[in-house]
């Protein structure tokens, strides 16, 4: 994994994160690249990612998305502060089916309260497969009581 502008503190929340997220490891996600405001995830196409079209479940990309939205975030953040997705919208361009594909997040607008994300999604040859926009909401200590 490379890093740039990353202190030793985001490095373990980084990896808290990586390693406390069952669903991730369950993917095989794997954090290729991180700086504040920018993540890049992979993720290796197992046949028990395809739907029955013999294409990858969007299900799949979603969460790569989601998680490469959300790691893309978590350098800008406070100690104690957490997030949580408040909506996604994806399109999905070309199909995919094999091989390592990547996602990049991007933040757009980062706002006291609400952080605004973009995502592309490559498959294994670099031609773009889907595109993302996602809305997260920040919790702030004191501020709110629940994630």
């Amino acid at each position: 994994m490379t890093s740039e502008g990353i202190s030793e503190a985001q490095r373990e929340r980084i990896a808290r994160a990586l390693e406390t997220v069952p669903f991730g490891k369950l993917l095989g996600l794997k954090l290729e690249s991180i700086k504040p405001g920018e993540a890049t995830l992979s993720l290796e196409i197992r046949d028990d990612f395809m739907q029955n079209n013999g294409v990858v479940h969007g299900g799949v990309i979603a969460s790569l998305i989601d998680s490469a939205t959300a790691f893309s975030i978590i350098p800008l953040l406070g100690k104690d502060e957490r997030i949580t997705t408040v909506d996604l919208t994806i399109n999905y361009l070309r199909p995919l089916g094999s091989g390592t594909i990547k996602a990049t997040a991007r933040v757009l607008r980062e706002g006291g309260r609400v952080i605004v994300t973009s995502a592309d999604v490559f498959d294994p040859v670099g031609n773009l497969a889907s595109t993302a926009l996602s809305t997260y909401l920040r919790f702030i200590p004191g501020l709110s009581s629940r994630p």
